[in-house]
C-alpha cells in the first residue's frame, strides 16, 4: 500500500503544477514544512527510505523549475577550497603618486633667493674724456661690472652723442640692451616730481639689476647732496651710473665720471628719485 505522505504531496504536487510560478514556490515552501515536520524528509541522509528520497527530488526539481520560470539566474555556492578574489584597482581612482605631483604644494617651483641687503659692484671706473661724454661715460662704467669693454668713443657713436650731449635715457636703454645678453634694460622716466610710487620702483628696478650683475644709468639734472653732505650739481644735465646699494636699496652707490677726484658717494635712493625728475633711467 502506498505510503499516505507519499500519496498526499503527490496529490497536492499535480494541483501546484497547473498554478502559477509564485504559487508553486509558496506551495513548495509549504510542502517542504510538512515533510520536514513528518519525517518524510532526511536531510543529507544517505540511508533516507526511498520514498523520502524520491519526495525530497521531486520537491527539489519543482522548486528548480520555479525558480527558472521566473528568469532567476542560479548561483552555485562558492566551495570551501575557493579562494579569496583580490578585487582589481578602480580604474578612475589616483594614485598616492599621481595625487603628489598634481598637489600645488609638491609642484611650486622654488622662490627666487631674497637680494641681499647690502651689494656692491666690482666695477671699472674712468672720468668722461670730454665735457660732453658723460653718457658715454656712464654707460661703459656701468657694462664694466658685467665685464663688457666698451670705450668712450665707441658708445658715442651708438648712442648719438654730440657736442650738445646725449638726448635720453632712452638711448642709454638702447644701446645697454646691444651690448648685454638678453636685451635687460628696461626704460622708466619721469615727467615731472617722482610720486611716492615711482620711488619704491626706482629701488625695486636698482636692487634688482644690482642683484644681477648689471649696472644703472640715470639722467638727472639740478643738484643734489650725497649723505656725507657732499654737493653735486648739474644744471644742464648729467648722466651717472648706480653701481650698488645698500640698507635694502634706500641708499645706492654713485659713480660720477664728472670729476676724477671724486668718483663715487652713497646718495639716498629718494634724492635720487628726485634728482630724475623730468628725466629717466635705465635699469
Amino acid at each position: 500500500m502506498e505510503d499516505p505522505v507519499n500519496h498526499t504531496l503527490k496529490r497536492q504536487l499535480r494541483r501546484l503544477a497547473t498554478e502559477r510560478p509564485y504559487q508553486i514556490a509558496a506551495a513548495s515552501a509549504a510542502v517542504l514544512a510538512l515533510a520536514t515536520t513528518t519525517g518524510a524528509l532526511v536531510a543529507g541522509g544517505d540511508g533516507a527510505p526511498a520514498s523520502s528520497q524520491h519526495t525530497a527530488a521531486t520537491v527539489a526539481e519543482m522548486r528548480s523549475d520555479t525558480v527558472a520560470s521566473r528568469g532567476e539566474a542560479r548561483v552555485a555556492p562558492p566551495s570551501a577550497s575557493t579562494s579569496p578574489t583580490t578585487a582589481a584597482p578602480t580604474t578612475g581612482a589616483a594614485s598616492p603618486a599621481a595625487k603628489a605631483s598634481s598637489n600645488p604644494d609638491l609642484t611650486r617651483k622654488p622662490t627666487a633667493p631674497k637680494p641681499p641687503a647690502t651689494k656692491v659692484l666690482d666695477y671699472d671706473y674712468q672720468a668722461q674724456n670730454t665735457y660732453y661724454n658723460c653718457g658715454p661715460a656712464a654707460t661703459r662704467n656701468a657694462l664694466s661690472a658685467t665685464g663688457i669693454d666698451r670705450t668712450q668713443d665707441e658708445l658715442a657713436v651708438e648712442l648719438g652723442t654730440t657736442e650738445m650731449g646725449t638726448n635720453s635715457a632712452e638711448d642709454t636703454t638702447r644701446v645697454l640692451n646691444a651690448e648685454v645678453k638678453g636685451s635687460p634694460y628696461r626704460t622708466r622716466m619721469f615727467a615731472g616730481t617722482p610720486s611716492p610710487a615711482q620711488m619704491d620702483r626706482l629701488q625695486a628696478d636698482v636692487v634688482a639689476a644690482i642683484t644681477d650683475g648689471r649696472g644703472v644709468v640715470a639722467n638727472v639734472a639740478g643738484d643734489a647732496t650725497d649723505t656725507d653732505g657732499g654737493w653735486h650739481s648739474y644744471g644742464g644735465g648729467h648722466y651717472i651710473a648706480v653701481v650698488g646699494y645698500k640698507d635694502n636699496g634706500r641708499t645706492v652707490r654713485i659713480a660720477d665720471s664728472a670729476n676724477a677726484a671724486d668718483p663715487s658717494y652713497w646718495i639716498t635712493t629718494i634724492d635720487l628719485a628726485n634728482w630724475i625728475a623730468t628725466r629717466g633711467y635705465s635699469a
